[in-house]
């Protein structure tokens, strides 16, 4: 079996790969049965030169192998028929600007396993960025406090060599004597996790945090059964309400009462209760000041964002009282990072981390039979040209119903 690594042709431009050369060259050890060929990139945060002194061939042309591994979507006119193609589709919640895409690749009776969708059986996932996602979401929120506030002045992530770089800068400042809530149990939540941690911030339980105004800053973190509460006044359970939170109230206000700056870890379902909605945003009570969404979910749960910011112009404003952007340091905003695609900018790390997830879990069920069934979860189109089972609610969003 014949692996390529694709070149990214997605813009704006991603650096990262799903493997670097040092990981790809113990893929080849641990499977030697496996041939692995990488295609030629100007832009991949590893030199085409980097591979060749691994030992790998480096092409042109990619169309004799049979399985292509990217990171982002592929252009409908690279897509190769006929073969295997692992990336980030971001078709499974029926996204608009990507239908052609799907019923492309239905078209070209390409079997597509999304990243997204390589998971356990109780639909955990096995692989992603998320970490990178957090770690420099909260960073960019501790950026934008610094430069809003005339502080300190961090430089931006994308300008660093590696995290290390990023953890060394962060060694440099002071913070004021905030409280910070950080939502999530995640990986997007454990990497912001990461960087309170480094600076040492203090973590208090929920009964001191929304009870006690403290002289250095701290943080919490709260889980989904913290802010959301059952209408009927019951004790919640996580686990029913990932299945149906629509019995469900927010209960985030009191956290919004005693918080200057929010980041956003948590993944947000459907029909789940809004975390704070404009309305609440406008109560004289509420204190955040400062947003870091690295969830973002455009007019969503979190209200103060209204669009996603860009790595180049990460920060807006949100007025609470017009529902509008203003400046970013405009007076009675809400300053808000809304950037969705943060791990682009530590691609180094994102890639190294990423590429040993997937050596873990996905090459080898090419070569045991996929006996943990990773591959028959992650397929959402057959080389028949057909919907797999587990995609079959695709079939309206692919019929343009």
């Amino acid at each position: 079996m014949k692996f390529a690594i694709i070149k990214e042709r997605k813009n704006p431009p991603d650096r990262r790969v799903v493997f670097s050369p040092e990981k790809l060259a113990e893929a080849r050890t641990q499977f030697p049965q496996a041939e692995f060929v990488v295609e030629s990139s100007d832009i991949r945060v590893f030199s085409d030169e980097a591979y060749k002194a691994q030992g790998f061939s480096v092409v042109n042309d990619v169309s004799d192998c049979d399985v292509m591994i990217g990171v982002k979507e592929v252009p409908l006119e690279h897509l190769i028929p006929n073969k295997k193609y692992f990336y980030f589709s971001h078709t499974i919640k029926k996204q608009p600007y990507n239908r052609k895409l799907l019923v492309d690749m239905l078209n070209k009776h390409i079997e597509m396993y999304d990243h997204e969708t390589i998971v356990k059986q109780n639909s955990a996932r096995l692989i992603g960025f998320g970490r990178y996602a957090g770690l420099v979401g909260a960073y960019n929120g501790f950026r934008a406090l610094g430069l809003r506030d005339g502080l300190f002045n961090l430089p931006k992530v994308e300008t660093l060599a590696d995290l290390d770089e990023v953890k060394s800068e962060l060694d440099k400042i002071t913070l004021p004597n905030i409280k910070i809530l950080l939502t999530g149990t995640g990986k997007v939540a454990h990497g912001a996790k990461e960087i309170l941690d480094h600076l040492k911030i203090k973590q208090v339980s929920d009964a001191l945090y929304l009870t006690t105004q403290f002289t250095e800053p701290v943080y919490v973190m709260a889980d989904v059964m913290e802010y959301a509460k059952r209408i009927d006044g019951k004790v919640g359970d996580r686990w029913e309400f990932y299945k149906d939170p629509t019995g469900y109230e927010g209960n985030f206000m009191p956290y919004a009462k005693e918080t200057d700056y929010f980041i956003a870890g948590h993944f947000y379902g459907n029909n789940a209760p809004y975390l704070f909605t404009r309305e609440d945003a406008k109560h004289s009570d509420f204190r955040i000041n400062l947003v870091a969404d690295i969830s973002c979910d455009i007019d969503g749960p979190v209200a103060s964002t209204i669009k996603a910011s860009t790595i180049a112009d990460p920060f807006y404003g949100y007025d609470p009282q017009t529902e509008s952007e203003v400046a970013f340091d405009a007076k009675d905003a809400i300053t808000v990072m809304a950037v969705d695609n943060l791990p682009c900018e530590l691609p180094k790390d994102a890639s190294e981390g990423f590429g040993e997830m997937f050596l873990e879990h996905v090459i080898p069920a090419f070569f045991n039979g996929d006996e943990r069934g990773v591959l028959k979860r992650a397929k959402i189109t057959t080389s028949d040209g057909e919907l797999t089972e587990g995609f079959k609610y695709l079939q309206d969003y692919v019929d343009g119903e």
